[in-house]
């Protein structure tokens, strides 16, 4: 578990001056009053967003993390990606009276 730790922080550490760098470009734009550029920058890095967003096998990712899980009492597979599992059931706590009445 350590070595996931590890490699997580590295992955941290890259990607710090990588903000860094976009964040002097963006203020960099903004003071030499380019917004015309930095409107066009903007609206194809949310585009590429969209598209990778669009593209993702978010279904297959849903599979593998419930495979992973190792859930036995999931019942058998069906087309749906749903499956719901019923919690068990708690008994009612019944007086006297009540046990009477269902006696009778």
């Amino acid at each position: 578990m350590s070595r996931r730790v590890n490699t997580k922080r590295k992955g941290r550490s890259r990607g710090l001056p990588w903000g860094f760098a976009g964040v002097a470009f963006v203020a960099a734009l903004l003071y030499w009053e380019q917004a015309a550029l930095l409107y066009v920058l903007s609206t194809l890095a949310v585009c590429g967003l969209l598209l990778v967003v669009a593209f993702s096998d978010l279904e297959g990712r849903g599979k593998e993390s419930v495979e992973s899980a190792g859930n036995e009492n999931a019942g058998p597979a069906v087309e749906s990606d749903v499956t719901t599992v019923t919690p068990p059931r708690r008994e009612r706590r019944t007086t006297q009276r009540t046990r009477r009445q269902n006696a009778a």
